[in-house]
């Protein structure tokens, strides 16, 4: 099946292009954002080598919805979805931080805290927790934005007003908006049977103001936990069934790769790739509550991108 690996357009106007590891970004009249959400996957910082089938309108729909329903909370960077793997928006200047919001130990959260940590990005954390236990309430735990190829790292609100990344007001913004969009987000995932573990948010500035940028609450940047099975699961000691794209590191790791030097991705065969298209498509039916509507796949895929994008962008400019 043709699948989105790659995109090389160029549009009307258009002062710059960005790729990231499954985002291509056309910058338009140093004013607007042209998102392309490409099917390319990746895992371990690694982007592997086969797309996946309607992986990027999965996400992209994923985060136009979200991005709607939360208009009301703090501006957004959307202006419209003319295509189902593209979103059209505001150039804003993006915020050097992540903003993550964790309500349960659980995930690298976890990982530091059995090694011993007892504070995670200067918010402290209680003796005696177990895996996957809720929090009294949600923490927000900031990491740097890194370059591409990069780590992300954990640092603290006073770190990052310290070393001028945020001013103090814009930080204290960012922490309720974070914190309001994760209400949200969880309110919508209880509706679906879900519980919102923990996700990231992106924030940039326009024209003095701040807005909410990139995807929201998708399963390549948020976890999910099923709600029927929580109790029992963590009762138990056991793994909590997982809505995320964490089965594909598992895929992974259970063929002996977790992105280390000299290791190889295992074969991405036909079954794995539909496996792993079905997944996502899974996904986006049960963090949404719709049927998910394939957009057609044909030799003018391309064609159309760039139709439906450049109709929209005539509009704008």
């Amino acid at each position: 099946m043709n699948t989105i690996t790659r995109t090389d357009f160029l549009f009307p106007r258009q002062t710059g292009k960005y790729v990231g590891k499954v985002r291509d970004v056309y910058t338009i009249d140093n004013k607007y954002l042209t998102m392309v959400v490409t099917d390319r996957i990746s895992a371990f910082d690694i982007v592997l080598p086969k797309g996946i089938p309607y992986k990027g309108q999965v996400l992209n729909q994923i985060a136009s919805k979200f991005l709607d329903a939360t208009a009301d909370i703090v501006p957004n960077w959307k202006i419209a979805s003319p295509d189902p793997v593209v979103t059209v928006g505001h150039k804003c200047e993006a915020f050097p931080v992540e903003m993550i919001v964790r309500a349960y130990l659980t995930g690298s959260s976890w990982r530091a805290y059995k090694a011993g940590a007892r504070e995670i990005c200067g918010t402290s954390i209680p003796e005696g927790m177990k895996e996957h236990q809720r929090f009294d309430q949600p923490i927000v735990t900031p990491t740097t934005k890194a370059e591409q190829g990069a780590h992300d790292e954990d640092i603290s609100p006073a770190e990052i007003v310290s070393r001028g990344l945020v001013s103090q007001d814009d930080y204290s913004l960012l922490e309720k908006y974070a914190l309001a969009l994760f209400e949200k987000g969880s309110e919508m995932a209880a509706k679906q049977g879900l519980i919102l573990v923990d996700t990231k948010y992106e924030f940039g500035k326009k024209d003095g103001v701040i807005y909410l940028i990139d995807e929201i609450h998708t399963p390549d940047s948020s976890r999910y936990f099923y709600a029927d099975s929580y109790e029992s699961a963590f009762a138990n000691g056991e793994q909590q069934r997982q809505l995320s794209k964490e089965f594909v590191r598992e895929w992974l790791m259970a063929n002996g790769f977790q992105g280390k030097e000299g290791q190889k991705v295992p074969a991405m065969t036909p079954e794995v790739v539909e496996d792993i298209s079905n997944r996502y498509i899974e996904l986006y039916e049960k963090i949404t509550g719709e049927t998910f509507r394939k957009a057609e796949i044909t030799d003018d895929i391309y064609t159309r991108i760039e139709t439906n994008t450049e109709n929209m962008l005539a509009r704008l400019l």
